[in-house]
């Protein structure tokens, strides 16, 4: 089997909470409202639509795992967590301005992965300060093909 890897570069803001039980997303946009409790992170350099057809392709599979692992550059320490979803035939990854994982099987525009098994609200306390501060992270999206 081939892992097939999209990735994205994103900052933190001082508006990240983190408290969402059933999803987390990043996003293009630069700035965020404390509203946005899924969002980790904001200024992404890319979006699902950037995706390659490869890439998209194998996570159009109930079959298809996603793995998702967001890397923090904090200012101790590098926080890392991860992530394991599955793909869903509904997945269009064609939005331009947000990833969003779901712990549902709910799919939209933004969806990369389903039946994740963590959402904002599950993300160490650490990392999400260091995105508080406006740390520098990396969301990487792996899928096996």
């Amino acid at each position: 089997m081939t892992e097939l890897v999209e990735t994205i570069a994103a900052r933190g803001h001082d508006n990240v909470r983190a408290e969402h039980a059933s999803t987390f997303e990043v996003t293009t946009d630069d700035w965020l409202t404390p509203a946005g409790d899924c969002i980790l992170a904001v200024e992404a350099d890319a979006t699902p639509r950037k995706f390659g057809p490869a890439f998209k392709e194998a996570c159009r599979s109930h079959e298809a795992t996603i793995t998702a692992t967001l890397t923090v550059e904090g200012p101790d320490r590098i926080h890392e967590e991860t992530v394991v979803g599955s793909g869903h035939p509904d997945l269009t990854l064609v939005d331009d301005r947000s990833a969003v994982a779901r712990t549902s099987t709910y799919v939209d525009d933004r969806t990369v992965m389903v039946d994740a098994d963590r959402a904002a609200a599950d993300f160490d306390r650490d990392l999400v300060a260091a995105l508080a501060d406006g740390a520098p992270c990396t969301l990487r999206l792996a899928v096996e093909a």
